[in-house]
């Protein structure tokens, strides 16, 4: 039997054209005759249009065309909400502005300078009567309750009395926590190239983590069956949900490629992606903390309000883990929303998780000190054995020996529990821990495997590799199912006539089309056993299926081997495949699936500066199984590495006055480079988890960035004394807030 590939650190199976450069991305696609698309955004953030004058940009060298509300095609799917988690988006339909840079005209040329230099001689006159509102904090009275909380249950909880066991705690915490807008960077943008065939038929070349929702979008948007879109998109370069739904930019290169019969290119610059693709919105989370004498958790209650634009909603969950994390009697969570003249907030990495661990995790880490019970001590005496608001056992649950392990790679035990307890020189030396955790989902996917006379397995789903490692894990998924060496193996995604998959997003794409492509996999071996236990030319014939083991690529029982590639020429068909769509199993509604994590930070504090240097991280995490030990500890680092972004540098800042965005690109929205990254020690816990998929994998994408924020936030607490509640922690609130 083939010693299994399924958890080893192999590379990646497409790292060579990676760094060789011929891994061909979104932007780079070799399309003939193409044009390219520029698009003009507003310079206001609530009013309307009054003129646009296009007459300069027309005649400028190369130009095409040129496109705004008064003479683009009339989609007519515009104004229709898509179905699922589909953005509300402006196509150039009407002179209505609500928001900042929102596309006003789009302007094709020979080349992409040309379409630059003419996009700059559009010349709009507005309207704006009406004084935008740039902030949450300014229209918190018009605060509402949202109808849904989208895929993650209901918008508020209760269970217990939160008020009589809050009256009855010993100690009590009530604080406030904010996080700011952040935006979405992948080192690719945003690009789509759109070529139609006739009248009726396009592909679409797009940087997307969603090819089937972005053929769905384009459908209704035009008025053509699916069947007529075809999307392909082989490698993305990060998406980080930003890519996760469809944008405005798509629809107008495949609007602009319609209107000249010629193939358009339209890529969001950098300072667009402030605006035309979704950020995570800014929230205010209240919580209140009440424990008894012993530190056990009585009452807890967790408030969220977050912003969304005026046409559109978007809720960030993020109280989500707060119904279920630690064991309480009383606990109710709720989430609220703010119109205000902004695009629509998405999909951010680890979106809700992220943001509401940072303040659960940092009340936890307060009441700690009001109890004197060490941070990890009390999480531990508040540890949950079940989801005590599902009333459901966990699938499987490590977050004890995570918490063990952790703390004694990180020497927890040696802290001293004092803040301002611990300096080398003018630097102080702070030590902080917290909880991570992330739902593990499983959602309906599919893929096809096929075997060819000369022994190879093709397996192909329409997927996306996000920069994840998709190409590598299911290469080995299907090289284990069938015992196959892995150059023996090609799998193929990103391509809307593969077999449907779902959006890569919300750590699924392992557990769900992972699943998908184990079973047909198995599928196929199946049919291949049969195949060569009935034919008498097989040297297998009449052994019974149950006696057969396999071995690279071959049927092996007694001594006897037929390999895959035998069994298909005498078959005399061109190769022997399955096909097959897996749901989500009956566990899923019978246990609560999570992945749990302990995280802990130390950070070095300089006194008379207040600068914060990360000087060690170490987590540890119980996600199931690890599908590739090197792909999957480049995914939990990626999500530590953001956690520091978030904790003390991501703050996308707009002028209170216009509500336009003032960071404009990376030279001022600041995120973690090389020295701002320390030792960091990951340490995979082995958990074994029978009911959450048929490979045991709870997905691993996004739960690194879930609380080690807040160990980082507790860390420099400890170190200074000083409270922070507002993310990011920079050196002038540090400088200027009081002790808490």
């Amino acid at each position: 039997m083939s010693e299994p590939i399924v958890g080893k650190g192999i590379d990646r199976v497409d790292g060579r054209l990676k760094v060789t450069g011929k891994a061909t991305y979104a932007a780079e696609v070799a399309v003939a005759n193409v044009a390219h698309g520029v698009i003009v955004g507003s310079a206001i953030s609530r009013g309307r249009i009054s003129t646009v004058d296009i007459k300069a940009a027309q005649q400028a060298p190369g130009v095409l065309a040129v496109l705004t509300h008064d003479n683009a095609p009339k989609l007519p799917g515009a104004h229709k909400k898509a179905v699922g988690q589909e953005r509300i988006l402006q196509f150039l339909q009407d002179d209505v502005i609500l928001y900042s840079d929102q596309p006003i005209a789009l302007v094709i040329a020979d080349t992409i300078e040309n379409a630059q230099y003419a996009a700059g001689l559009v010349a709009p006159t507005y309207d704006a009567n009406d004084k935008p509102v740039a902030d949450l904090d300014a229209a918190s009275a018009t605060a509402y309750t949202p109808k849904s909380l989208g895929p993650r249950g209901e918008v508020n909880s209760t269970r217990g009395n939160f008020d009589k066991g809050f009256a009855a705690a010993t100690f009590k915490i009530d604080a406030t926590y904010t996080t700011p807008v952040e935006n979405h960077h992948p080192m690719e943008l945003h690009s789509t190239t759109a070529v139609w065939q006739g009248e009726d038929v396009v592909t679409l070349y797009d940087a997307t983590q969603g090819i089937f929702s972005v053929r769905t979008r384009i459908a209704e948007l035009f008025d053509i069956p699916p069947v007529k879109v075809r999307v392909i998109s082989h490698y993305v370069g990060g998406g980080f949900g930003s890519k996760g739904t469809p944008w405005s930019h798509i629809a107008l290169a495949a609007m602009g490629a319609k209107v000249l019969g010629r193939a358009v290119n339209v890529t969001v610059t950098r300072p667009q992606m402030f605006s035309l693709v979704g950020h995570r919105p800014k929230t205010v989370q209240t919580i209140q903390l009440g424990a008894d004498r012993q530190g056990k958790l009585t009452a807890i209650k967790h408030a969220v309000i977050s912003e969304t634009s005026r046409f559109d909603e978007f809720v960030e969950p993020a109280a989500s883990q707060t119904r279920m994390l630690y064991s309480c009697p009383n606990v109710i969570t709720s989430h609220a929303l703010v119109r205000i003249d902004i695009p629509t907030p998405t999909f951010q990495r680890a979106p809700g998780e992220s943001t509401g661990t940072y303040a659960l995790e940092s009340a936890m880490d307060e009441l700690a000190y009001a109890t004197a019970i060490d941070p990890l001590e009390l999480r531990i005496r508040n540890h949950a054995t079940q989801d005590e608001q599902e009333r459901k056992p966990f699938s499987s649950k490590s977050l004890l020996e995570c918490y063990r392990r952790g703390a004694a790679a990180f020497g927890w035990a040696k802290r001293n529990p004092k803040p301002r307890s611990t300096r080398d020189g003018k630097a102080l030396i702070g030590l902080g821990m917290a909880t991570a955790t992330y739902p593990a989902r499983q959602l309906p996917s599919s893929a096809v495997a096929r075997m060819t006379p000369d022994g190879m397995l093709l397996v192909m789903a329409g997927t996306q590799d996000i920069g994840t490692g998709t190409y590598t894990i299911m290469t080995q998924i299907a090289a284990d199912a069938l015992a196959m060496p892995i150059d023996r193996v090609r799998f193929e995604l990103g391509d809307t006539e593969f077999p449907e998959t779902p959006t890569s997003g919300g750590s699924t794409t392992a557990s769900s089309t992972g699943s998908a492509v184990k079973v047909t996999c198995l599928a196929l071996r199946k049919n291949l056993v049969d195949l060569a236990i009935g034919d008498t030319a097989s040297p297998l014939h009449g052994i019974p299926a149950t006696s057969i083991t396999f071995d690279q690529g071959a049927l092996v029982s007694g001594g006897k081997r037929d390999n895959y590639g035998d069994i298909v020429k005498r078959s005399g068909a061109p190769e022997i495949g399955a096909e097959i769509k897996t749901q989500p199993t009956e566990d899923h509604k019978k246990y609560s699936m999570h992945s749990f994590g302990a995280t802990f930070a130390e950070v070095r504090v300089d006194e008379d500066l207040g600068q914060i240097r990360v000087a060690r991280l170490v987590a540890a995490y119980g996600a199931g199984k690890i599908l590739n030990a090197k792909t999957g500890r480049s995914q939990f680092l990626g999500g530590i590495v953001w956690a520091i972004g978030m904790t003390l540098q991501e703050h996308t800042v707009r002028d209170p006055r216009t509500a336009r965005v003032i960071t404009r690109g990376l030279d001022d929205y600041h995120v973690p480079v090389n020295a701002d990254v320390p030792d960091i020690t990951v340490i995979a816990v082995d958990e074994v988890d029978p009911y959450v998929n048929e490979l045991g994998a709870k997905g691993i994408g996004e739960i690194g960035i879930t609380g080690m924020n807040a160990a980082i936030a507790n860390a420099v607490f400890h170190a200074t004394g000083k409270r922070i509640r507002d993310l990011p922690i920079t050196l002038d609130k540090l400088t200027s807030e009081e002790r808490a």
